[in-house]
């Protein structure tokens, strides 16, 4: 029985990627839709990124822990939305078994990445609002590199035991992947091994990152709340709620996403895709979105690098 699962389990090259169970004329909108996101998940990220390298007044750990935050984003949702393109017009929909071990590992890597970081960012703003006056002290360079490294490990970690565990599965039940990306679950569901293992090691990764991640963000408002409520005037609430706001918003769209794709059960896997497209292509897309439209020293130093291109291209035409 064993050998004949593992020659099974070698016969395996490649997987199809079934993607979305839709006519084919929908496909050329789903397409469209895909480059769509995409391209504003790259002109966002990228955007956010030269703003907070450029500008020396965004030299602070919130935009450290933001600056990482459009990184991840651009990168994870690069791992899936350029193969689900391409997909969208291939009649065989294959990845290549090492191509579906590399998406996988990749993406488990950004997203619980992404986690740590989201709950380092709620204890950077619990220090900024609840000791402010210990702020530059207690959020160093080195802590906050500390905390992203930190975040970066947890998240390799995470993704070789959950990859490793998956790809050691024997795949002879089926080729075809009900999704449009290599995700674990829709793995399982063609394998023929038992899943036990499986299921013990993703049970544990989630509690020890989702509930963690989820207690250090509740405890640090929790606290922020309770200050922010201690002081009197409400320009000061205001300004205090405004610095926390955007965090919380891009917290609450992933991790309700995430929550609700993972209480699914398995038998609606077209609710599944819909969840996964929350936290794969729409959070990335938002969050750059989210922060620079609610924070004043983002337009401010995007404002200043708009007139000193407006100002270099008049400069230019004066000259011709």
């Amino acid at each position: 029985m064993g050998d004949r699962e593992t020659s099974n389990h070698s016969e395996v090259t490649d997987f199809i990627l079934v993607g979305f169970r839709v006519r084919l004329e929908l496909h050329i909108l789903l397409f469209l839709l895909f480059l769509l996101v995409y391209a504003m998940i790259l002109l966002g990220n990228v955007g956010m990124m030269a703003i907070i390298m450029t500008d020396p007044r965004l030299n602070t750990p919130m935009y450290f822990f933001l600056g990482n935050l459009s990184f991840i984003d651009l990168f994870y949702s690069s791992v899936i939305a350029p193969k689900a393109m391409i997909n969208f017009w291939s009649e065989s929909k294959s990845i290549s078994f090492a191509g579906c071990v590399t998406q996988l590992f990749l993406f488990a890597l950004f997203i619980v990445t992404e986690a740590f970081l989201l709950a380092a960012m709620a204890y950077d703003r619990f220090i900024a609002i609840c000791n402010p006056l210990l702020y530059s002290v207690q959020m160093s360079t080195r802590l906050c590199s500390q905390l992203v490294a930190g975040s970066y490990f947890c998240g390799c970690i995470s993704s070789v035991l959950l990859t490793s565990v998956t790809f050691t599965l024997s795949f002879c039940a089926s080729r075809a992947i009900d999704h449009f990306y290599c995700d674990y679950r829709p793995l399982q569901r063609i394998s023929c091994s038992d899943l036990y293992i499986l299921k013990i090691v993703s049970f544990f990764l989630c509690s020890i990152i989702i509930l963690p991640t989820i207690i250090v963000i509740i405890v640090s408002y929790m606290y922020i709340v309770s200050t922010v409520l201690k002081i009197r005037s409400t320009e000061g609430r205001k300004k205090a709620f405004s610095t926390c706001s955007s965090h919380l918003g891009v917290v609450s769209v992933l991790y309700g996403a995430v929550i609700f794709m993972y209480v699914i059960p398995d038998r609606f896997p077209e609710l599944s895709k819909v969840a996964s497209l929350c936290y794969t292509l729409v959070t990335p897309m938002l969050n750059p979105l989210i922060y620079s439209l609610r924070n004043k020293d983002v337009k401010e130093a995007l404002r200043k690098i708009l007139e000193k291109k407006i100002f270099l291209f008049n400069s230019i035409l004066t000259l011709i």
